[in-house]
Protein backbone atom coordinates (compact mmCIF):
# COMPACT_ATOMS: atom_id res chain seq x y z
CA UNK A 1 0.00 0.00 0.00
CA UNK A 2 1.27 3.53 -1.20
CA UNK A 3 1.78 5.59 2.20
CA UNK A 4 -0.14 8.80 3.17
CA UNK A 5 1.47 11.94 1.15
CA UNK A 6 3.68 14.13 3.59
CA UNK A 7 5.01 17.19 3.49
CA UNK A 8 8.48 16.11 4.07
CA UNK A 9 11.92 18.52 4.39
CA UNK A 10 14.98 17.29 3.33
CA UNK A 11 17.89 18.77 5.01
CA UNK A 12 21.34 18.16 3.01
CA UNK A 13 24.84 18.97 4.15
CA UNK A 14 26.07 22.45 2.93
CA UNK A 15 29.83 22.30 2.36
CA UNK A 16 29.18 22.11 -1.07
CA UNK A 17 25.55 22.65 -3.11
CA UNK A 18 23.25 20.33 -3.87
CA UNK A 19 24.04 20.22 -7.71
CA UNK A 20 24.98 18.17 -10.48
CA UNK A 21 27.85 17.47 -11.36
CA UNK A 22 27.98 16.13 -7.64
CA UNK A 23 31.11 16.89 -5.26
CA UNK A 24 30.40 13.71 -3.78
CA UNK A 25 27.85 10.95 -2.46
CA UNK A 26 26.13 13.29 0.17
CA UNK A 27 25.40 15.60 -2.37
CA UNK A 28 24.17 13.50 -4.99
CA UNK A 29 22.28 10.97 -1.90
CA UNK A 30 20.24 14.18 -0.96
CA UNK A 31 19.19 15.43 -4.79
CA UNK A 32 17.69 11.83 -5.56
CA UNK A 33 16.54 11.66 -2.04
CA UNK A 34 14.62 14.53 -2.77
CA UNK A 35 13.58 14.08 -6.34
CA UNK A 36 12.68 10.17 -5.49
CA UNK A 37 10.28 10.85 -2.26
CA UNK A 38 8.67 13.68 -4.91
CA UNK A 39 8.28 11.35 -7.32
CA UNK A 40 6.27 8.71 -4.71
CA UNK A 41 3.68 12.16 -4.28
CA UNK A 42 5.29 13.57 -1.16
CA UNK A 43 5.25 17.71 -0.84
CA UNK A 44 9.18 17.93 -0.56
CA UNK A 45 11.53 21.03 0.65
CA UNK A 46 15.22 20.48 0.30
CA UNK A 47 16.59 22.77 3.03
CA UNK A 48 20.50 23.32 1.00
CA UNK A 49 23.14 26.03 0.68
CA UNK A 50 21.31 28.53 -1.45
CA UNK A 51 23.44 27.71 -4.31
CA UNK A 52 21.62 24.45 -4.84
CA UNK A 53 20.50 23.63 -8.29
CA UNK A 54 17.11 21.42 -7.90
CA UNK A 55 14.33 20.18 -9.40
CA UNK A 56 12.21 20.58 -5.97
CA UNK A 57 11.96 23.72 -4.35
CA UNK A 58 15.28 24.98 -1.92
CA UNK A 59 14.76 26.50 1.00
CA UNK A 60 18.24 28.35 1.97
CA UNK A 61 20.11 26.72 4.91
CA UNK A 62 22.85 29.46 4.19
CA UNK A 63 23.04 31.81 0.96
CA UNK A 64 25.75 29.69 -0.44
CA UNK A 65 27.76 26.33 0.17
CA UNK A 66 30.01 26.96 3.35
CA UNK A 67 33.30 25.72 1.22
CA UNK A 68 33.26 28.58 -0.85
CA UNK A 69 34.42 30.81 1.93
CA UNK A 70 35.48 28.56 4.67
CA UNK A 71 37.51 25.82 2.50
CA UNK A 72 37.34 22.80 5.02
CA UNK A 73 40.70 22.30 4.46
CA UNK A 74 41.82 25.36 5.88
CA UNK A 75 38.74 26.35 8.51
CA UNK A 76 37.61 22.68 9.79
CA UNK A 77 37.37 22.88 13.04
CA UNK A 78 38.02 26.61 14.09
CA UNK A 79 35.42 29.06 15.73
CA UNK A 80 34.54 30.99 13.13
CA UNK A 81 33.41 27.95 10.74
CA UNK A 82 32.02 26.55 13.68
CA UNK A 83 30.15 29.62 14.53
CA UNK A 84 28.61 30.49 10.68
CA UNK A 85 27.42 26.57 10.80
CA UNK A 86 25.83 27.30 14.38
CA UNK A 87 24.23 30.45 13.12
CA UNK A 88 23.03 29.14 10.15
CA UNK A 89 21.71 25.62 11.11
CA UNK A 90 19.66 27.91 13.95
CA UNK A 91 17.98 30.30 11.58
CA UNK A 92 17.13 27.09 9.03
CA UNK A 93 15.75 25.60 11.60
CA UNK A 94 13.78 28.55 13.23
CA UNK A 95 12.36 29.60 9.78
CA UNK A 96 11.55 25.73 9.57
CA UNK A 97 8.93 26.28 12.43
CA UNK A 98 5.11 26.94 11.69
CA UNK A 99 5.48 25.26 7.98
CA UNK A 100 3.50 22.43 8.75
CA UNK A 101 6.43 19.43 7.71
CA UNK A 102 5.05 15.93 8.92
CA UNK A 103 8.70 14.89 9.09
CA UNK A 104 11.97 15.92 8.38
CA UNK A 105 14.66 14.08 6.92
CA UNK A 106 18.32 15.03 8.55
CA UNK A 107 21.23 14.50 6.45
CA UNK A 108 23.50 17.35 7.71
CA UNK A 109 26.17 16.74 10.17
CA UNK A 110 25.24 19.45 12.60
CA UNK A 111 24.76 18.96 16.06
CA UNK A 112 20.99 21.05 16.48
CA UNK A 113 18.88 18.44 14.53
CA UNK A 114 19.08 15.47 16.28
CA UNK A 115 18.80 17.54 19.85
CA UNK A 116 16.17 19.45 18.60
CA UNK A 117 13.72 16.15 17.27
CA UNK A 118 14.57 14.85 20.81
CA UNK A 119 13.76 17.78 23.00
CA UNK A 120 10.74 19.12 21.46
CA UNK A 121 9.46 15.94 19.94
CA UNK A 122 9.88 16.88 16.16
CA UNK A 123 9.34 13.73 13.94
CA UNK A 124 12.40 13.36 12.42
CA UNK A 125 14.72 10.72 10.27
CA UNK A 126 18.37 11.43 10.83
CA UNK A 127 20.53 9.71 8.11
CA UNK A 128 24.26 9.26 9.00
CA UNK A 129 26.49 9.58 6.21
CA UNK A 130 30.21 9.74 7.86
CA UNK A 131 32.23 7.61 10.88
CA UNK A 132 31.34 9.22 14.12
CA UNK A 133 33.05 12.37 15.06
CA UNK A 134 32.79 13.88 18.65
CA UNK A 135 30.22 16.08 18.36
CA UNK A 136 28.09 14.24 16.71
CA UNK A 137 28.33 11.22 18.17
CA UNK A 138 27.38 12.98 21.21
CA UNK A 139 24.32 14.83 19.61
CA UNK A 140 23.26 11.28 17.85
CA UNK A 141 23.76 9.14 20.92
CA UNK A 142 21.83 11.79 23.45
CA UNK A 143 19.30 12.22 21.03
CA UNK A 144 17.30 8.65 19.90
CA UNK A 145 13.51 8.61 20.88
CA UNK A 146 10.59 6.76 19.38
CA UNK A 147 9.88 9.85 17.56
CA UNK A 148 13.76 10.13 16.16
CA UNK A 149 15.19 7.85 13.96
CA UNK A 150 18.72 7.46 13.14
CA UNK A 151 19.85 5.18 9.68
CA UNK A 152 23.28 3.98 8.89
CA UNK A 153 23.92 2.60 5.45
CA UNK A 154 25.90 -0.35 6.26
CA UNK A 155 26.31 -2.89 9.82
CA UNK A 156 30.22 -1.20 10.06
CA UNK A 157 28.62 2.18 10.18
CA UNK A 158 25.98 2.12 12.72
CA UNK A 159 28.17 -0.22 14.90
CA UNK A 160 31.07 2.90 15.01
CA UNK A 161 27.68 5.33 16.33
CA UNK A 162 26.53 2.22 18.57
CA UNK A 163 29.36 -0.26 19.66
CA UNK A 164 27.32 -1.72 22.08
CA UNK A 165 24.50 -2.58 19.47
CA UNK A 166 22.08 -0.47 17.96
CA UNK A 167 18.88 0.86 19.58
CA UNK A 168 15.67 0.27 18.75
CA UNK A 169 15.12 3.49 17.07
CA UNK A 170 18.57 3.12 14.81
CA UNK A 171 18.60 1.51 11.51
CA UNK A 172 20.96 0.16 8.45
CA UNK A 173 19.43 1.67 5.67
CA UNK A 174 21.36 1.02 2.63
CA UNK A 175 22.23 3.74 -0.19
CA UNK A 176 20.04 3.21 -3.62
CA UNK A 177 20.58 4.36 -7.08
CA UNK A 178 18.72 4.59 -10.23
CA UNK A 179 19.51 1.82 -12.56
CA UNK A 180 18.30 3.63 -15.14
CA UNK A 181 20.93 5.99 -14.44
CA UNK A 182 23.34 3.53 -14.76
CA UNK A 183 23.43 1.46 -18.01
CA UNK A 184 24.15 -1.98 -18.06
CA UNK A 185 27.58 -2.58 -20.81
CA UNK A 186 28.69 -6.52 -21.34
CA UNK A 187 32.02 -6.05 -22.09
CA UNK A 188 34.94 -3.52 -20.56
CA UNK A 189 37.65 -2.53 -22.80
CA UNK A 190 40.68 -4.11 -20.82
CA UNK A 191 41.19 -0.33 -18.98
CA UNK A 192 40.11 0.48 -15.11
CA UNK A 193 38.52 3.50 -13.85
CA UNK A 194 38.59 5.26 -10.32
CA UNK A 195 36.02 8.13 -9.19
CA UNK A 196 35.39 10.33 -6.46
CA UNK A 197 36.49 13.37 -4.81
CA UNK A 198 40.60 13.68 -5.13
CA UNK A 199 41.71 13.84 -1.50
CA UNK A 200 43.91 12.05 0.44
CA UNK A 201 41.14 9.82 2.30
CA UNK A 202 39.78 8.92 -1.15
CA UNK A 203 43.58 8.00 -2.20
CA UNK A 204 43.68 7.64 -6.13
CA UNK A 205 47.59 7.65 -5.76
CA UNK A 206 47.31 3.85 -4.49
CA UNK A 207 44.79 3.15 -7.47
CA UNK A 208 47.20 4.45 -9.68
CA UNK A 209 50.42 2.64 -7.86
CA UNK A 210 48.45 -0.77 -8.27
CA UNK A 211 47.29 -0.69 -12.45
CA UNK A 212 50.85 0.42 -12.66
CA UNK A 213 51.79 -3.03 -10.77
CA UNK A 214 48.91 -4.59 -12.85
CA UNK A 215 50.00 -3.35 -16.62
CA UNK A 216 46.10 -2.13 -16.23
CA UNK A 217 45.49 1.49 -17.96
CA UNK A 218 43.92 3.78 -15.57
CA UNK A 219 41.80 7.04 -15.88
CA UNK A 220 40.33 8.95 -13.15
CA UNK A 221 37.44 10.67 -12.62
CA UNK A 222 36.16 13.49 -9.95
CA UNK A 223 36.16 17.09 -8.78
CA UNK A 224 39.93 18.05 -7.44
CA UNK A 225 38.93 18.96 -3.55
CA UNK A 226 42.92 18.89 -2.27
CA UNK A 227 44.48 20.89 -4.96
CA UNK A 228 47.83 20.23 -3.26
CA UNK A 229 47.75 16.85 -2.85
CA UNK A 230 46.34 16.39 -6.33
CA UNK A 231 49.40 18.74 -7.46
CA UNK A 232 51.88 16.83 -5.07
CA UNK A 233 51.26 13.18 -5.43
CA UNK A 234 48.66 12.42 -9.01
CA UNK A 235 49.59 14.88 -11.54
CA UNK A 236 53.28 13.66 -11.59
CA UNK A 237 51.92 10.38 -12.57
CA UNK A 238 49.57 11.37 -15.03
CA UNK A 239 51.30 9.63 -17.96
CA UNK A 240 51.09 6.83 -20.60
CA UNK A 241 48.18 4.91 -20.15
CA UNK A 242 47.70 6.59 -16.64
CA UNK A 243 45.43 9.93 -17.28
CA UNK A 244 42.49 12.34 -15.56
CA UNK A 245 39.53 12.16 -17.12
CA UNK A 246 37.84 15.71 -15.17
CA UNK A 247 34.42 15.96 -13.33
CA UNK A 248 31.87 14.36 -15.28
CA UNK A 249 27.92 14.63 -15.13
CA UNK A 250 26.38 11.04 -14.02
CA UNK A 251 25.54 10.11 -17.31
CA UNK A 252 28.84 10.76 -18.74
CA UNK A 253 30.48 8.59 -16.13
CA UNK A 254 28.00 5.81 -16.35
CA UNK A 255 29.09 5.48 -19.84
CA UNK A 256 33.41 5.65 -18.72
CA UNK A 257 31.99 2.73 -16.15
CA UNK A 258 30.56 0.89 -18.50
CA UNK A 259 33.30 0.81 -20.56
CA UNK A 260 35.61 -0.26 -18.09
CA UNK A 261 36.75 -3.72 -16.93
CA UNK A 262 36.91 -3.28 -13.62
CA UNK A 263 36.51 0.22 -10.47
CA UNK A 264 39.73 0.70 -8.38
CA UNK A 265 38.11 1.75 -5.17
CA UNK A 266 40.87 2.91 -2.46
CA UNK A 267 39.81 3.92 0.69
CA UNK A 268 41.53 4.85 3.63
CA UNK A 269 39.14 5.98 5.80
CA UNK A 270 36.14 3.99 7.38
CA UNK A 271 34.42 4.20 4.44
CA UNK A 272 30.39 3.93 5.44
CA UNK A 273 29.06 2.72 1.89
CA UNK A 274 30.70 3.49 -1.07
CA UNK A 275 28.43 5.19 -3.88
CA UNK A 276 30.74 4.75 -6.73
CA UNK A 277 31.44 0.76 -6.33
CA UNK A 278 27.43 0.51 -6.70
CA UNK A 279 27.20 2.63 -9.13
CA UNK A 280 30.04 1.09 -11.58
CA UNK A 281 28.75 -2.32 -10.42
CA UNK A 282 25.44 -1.51 -11.72
CA UNK A 283 27.05 -0.74 -15.19
CA UNK A 284 28.10 -4.31 -14.73
CA UNK A 285 32.11 -3.12 -13.72
CA UNK A 286 33.56 -5.44 -10.85
CA UNK A 287 35.34 -3.89 -8.47
CA UNK A 288 38.90 -4.20 -6.71
CA UNK A 289 38.36 -2.70 -3.26
CA UNK A 290 40.90 -1.76 -0.46
CA UNK A 291 39.30 -3.58 2.38
CA UNK A 292 38.12 -0.29 4.79
CA UNK A 293 34.88 0.07 6.46
CA UNK A 294 31.82 -0.99 4.33
CA UNK A 295 33.80 -1.92 0.93
CA UNK A 296 33.47 -5.93 1.52
CA UNK A 297 29.87 -5.78 2.71
CA UNK A 298 28.78 -3.53 -0.02
CA UNK A 299 30.91 -5.30 -3.18
CA UNK A 300 30.60 -8.33 -2.22
CA UNK A 301 31.31 -11.15 -4.72
CA UNK A 302 31.18 -8.49 -7.40
CA UNK A 303 35.03 -7.75 -6.57
CA UNK A 304 38.03 -8.25 -5.27
CA UNK A 305 39.92 -6.94 -1.78
CA UNK A 306 43.40 -5.99 -0.58
CA UNK A 307 44.76 -4.89 2.18
CA UNK A 308 44.60 -1.33 3.79
CA UNK A 309 47.52 0.08 2.60
CA UNK A 310 47.23 -1.07 -0.66
CA UNK A 311 49.81 -4.61 -0.74
CA UNK A 312 47.45 -6.82 -3.30
CA UNK A 313 45.84 -4.48 -5.03
CA UNK A 314 47.38 -5.38 -8.40
CA UNK A 315 46.32 -8.81 -7.72
CA UNK A 316 43.03 -7.98 -6.91
CA UNK A 317 42.26 -6.04 -9.88
CA UNK A 318 43.64 -9.15 -12.12
CA UNK A 319 41.32 -11.21 -10.71
CA UNK A 320 38.04 -8.84 -10.21
CA UNK A 321 38.36 -7.75 -14.17
CA UNK A 322 37.38 -11.93 -14.71
CA UNK A 323 34.20 -11.57 -13.06
CA UNK A 324 31.24 -12.11 -14.67
CA UNK A 325 29.69 -8.69 -15.53
CA UNK A 326 26.07 -10.07 -14.64
CA UNK A 327 27.11 -10.49 -11.14
CA UNK A 328 27.91 -6.95 -10.08
CA UNK A 329 25.03 -6.16 -11.61
CA UNK A 330 22.27 -8.65 -10.15
CA UNK A 331 24.07 -7.46 -6.71
CA UNK A 332 22.66 -3.88 -7.25
CA UNK A 333 19.53 -5.01 -8.58
CA UNK A 334 18.86 -7.08 -5.48
CA UNK A 335 20.04 -5.03 -2.66
CA UNK A 336 21.15 -1.20 -3.78
CA UNK A 337 17.98 0.35 -5.53
CA UNK A 338 16.50 3.53 -4.93
CA UNK A 339 13.45 2.23 -5.02
CA UNK A 340 14.37 0.02 -2.00
CA UNK A 341 15.90 3.14 0.09
CA UNK A 342 13.10 4.80 -0.29
CA UNK A 343 10.55 2.20 1.13
CA UNK A 344 12.99 1.81 3.55
CA UNK A 345 13.12 5.83 4.74
CA UNK A 346 9.30 5.79 4.02
CA UNK A 347 8.26 3.08 6.73
CA UNK A 348 10.86 5.03 9.28
CA UNK A 349 9.09 8.54 8.65
CA UNK A 350 5.66 6.64 9.42
CA UNK A 351 7.63 5.37 12.56
CA UNK A 352 8.62 8.72 13.85
CA UNK A 353 5.02 10.39 13.45
CA UNK A 354 3.61 7.61 15.12
CA UNK A 355 6.16 7.51 18.00
CA UNK A 356 5.47 11.02 18.41
CA UNK A 357 3.68 11.32 21.26
CA UNK A 358 5.25 7.81 23.05
CA UNK A 359 5.64 7.60 26.91
CA UNK A 360 9.34 8.72 27.03
CA UNK A 361 11.76 10.68 29.23
CA UNK A 362 11.78 14.49 29.07
CA UNK A 363 15.07 16.16 28.18
CA UNK A 364 16.70 19.38 28.41
CA UNK A 365 19.88 20.27 26.46
CA UNK A 366 22.34 22.81 27.42
CA UNK A 367 22.23 25.86 25.58
CA UNK A 368 25.28 24.87 24.24
CA UNK A 369 24.03 22.07 22.28
CA UNK A 370 20.93 23.44 21.69
CA UNK A 371 19.81 27.10 21.54
CA UNK A 372 16.67 27.37 23.96
CA UNK A 373 14.73 29.30 21.17
CA UNK A 374 14.77 26.54 18.99
CA UNK A 375 12.59 24.57 21.48
CA UNK A 376 10.35 27.07 21.82
CA UNK A 377 9.79 27.65 18.06
CA UNK A 378 8.72 23.94 17.16
CA UNK A 379 6.97 23.33 20.01
CA UNK A 380 4.21 25.64 19.27
CA UNK A 381 1.14 23.97 18.01
CA UNK A 382 1.27 23.34 14.78
CA UNK A 383 4.97 23.33 14.28
CA UNK A 384 5.53 20.19 12.92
Amino acid sequence: MTPRPLRIAVMAHCRHPVAAPFMGGMEAHAHHLAHALQARGHDVTLVAAGDSRARVAVMPLMAQHYDRDYPWHQWHGTAALNAHLDDRHADALQAMAGMGFDVIHNNTLHRYPPRLSRQARVPMVTSLHVPPFDALRRAIRDSGAPWHRVTGCSDSHLAAYYPDGPPPWAHVVPNGIDLADWPFSPQGDGRAVWAGRITPNKAPHLAIAAARRAGVGLTLFGAIEDGDYFATHIRPLLAGDIRFGGHLAAADLAVEYGRASALLFTPQWDEPFGLTAIEAMACGTPVAAIAMGAAASVIGPAGRLAAADGAGLDRALRDAMAIPRTLPRARVEAHFTLTRMIAAHEGLYAQAIAGRDAPFPAVDFAAIELPPALTREMARPGAT
